[in-house]
């Protein structure tokens, strides 16, 4: 079957990250068709939405609102419905439901969902926290880690945290390094304790490519070539799901997952560790910690 191209129009009175991901999400089941996206950000006053129109009417498609301003919406729906264009408010069907449910009026104000909150401010915070605490730096601060990833070198560790933290998580990453001690800052942590761990083959496909980008100045030749050798690499990776077993802490193989699947995993892996330390506390046992952002 032959690719076909379509025009799809984003518009959104905010950042349009809602409709990135609706998009990404739903084209995805599609193979045979090459999509032309049209992102139409902070659409918020008539003028602004005028050049909208012209867009789309230069290159017709479906368009995907988010748009909460009545007005504006009016003009889009009257406008497309006029060419003959589907246009899809994605929002509405959740915030019928929520109107139905709550009994209140939603308040149709563009970008109130980007205010700046505690809940904003947590996740600057979060994301200061990863930088400072990257691959094991600042050990002392790791105390004060949600949660702490481990796993040999290359294994999503730093990407992993940085999602996290945009998610308001401060989460410390700590390499295991076979032939040197597993860093004491592990022993005594009141946070959940995640390994990521990767198939060999795929992870010395990373690290060769990280060795060509970087021309590896700081390995000895020695070194460099049990970084990617095939038997070293396995034996690296067994070691550290065995230190992991041996340690109680659940493990996460990265294989074959994107980075925000990997941190859907690790926020899943926090709330069951929450939920045994709450029934610890109920039963007696230890105080539960805070729980997951």
């Amino acid at each position: 079957m032959t690719h076909q191209r379509m025009n799809l129009h984003l518009v959104s009175d905010a950042t349009g990250e809602t409709l990135n991901s609706v998009a990404r999400a739903t084209v995805a089941q599609f193979e045979h068709v090459e999509i032309v996206y049209h992102r139409w950000s902070l659409i918020r006053s008539r003028l602004q939405l005028h050049r909208v129109l012209e867009g789309i009417e230069a290159e017709p498609g479906p368009v995907l609102s988010t748009l909460v301003d009545r007005a504006l919406r009016h003009e889009l729906d009257v406008f497309c419905e006029r060419l003959g264009i589907s246009v899809v408010n994605v929002l509405d069907p959740v915030i019928a439901v929520l109107q139905e449910k709550i009994g209140e009026v939603a308040t149709a104000r563009p970008g109130r969902q980007y205010v700046l909150d505690a809940d904003y401010f947590r996740r600057i915070d979060a994301m200061h926290y990863v930088l400072a605490h990257d691959d094991g730096q600042a050990e002392a601060g790791i105390a004060e880690a949600d949660v702490c990833l481990v796993g040999v070198s290359r294994s999503s560790k730093t990407p992993t945290a940085f999602y996290l933290a945009n998610r308001g998580v401060k989460a410390a990453n700590v390499p295991l390094v076979p032939n040197l001690p597993v860093p004491a800052v592990l022993d005594n942590l009141s946070c959940p304790i995640i390994g990521l761990t990767i198939e060999a083959q795929a992870l010395i496909d990373i690290r060769r490519h990280r060795l060509r980008l970087i021309g590896a100045p700081g390995l000895a030749r020695h070194d460099a070539a049990d970084y990617v050798d095939e038997e070293a690499v396995k034996a690296e990776l067994l070691w550290a799901r065995r230190l992991c077993a041996r340690q109680g802490w659940p493990v996460i193989d990265v294989t074959r997952r994107s980075i925000e699947e990997t941190a859907a995993a690790v926020l899943q892996r926090m709330e069951e560790w929450h939920a045994r330390r709450a029934r610890k506390s109920a039963s007696g046992g230890e105080s539960a910690a805070h729980s997951v952002p």
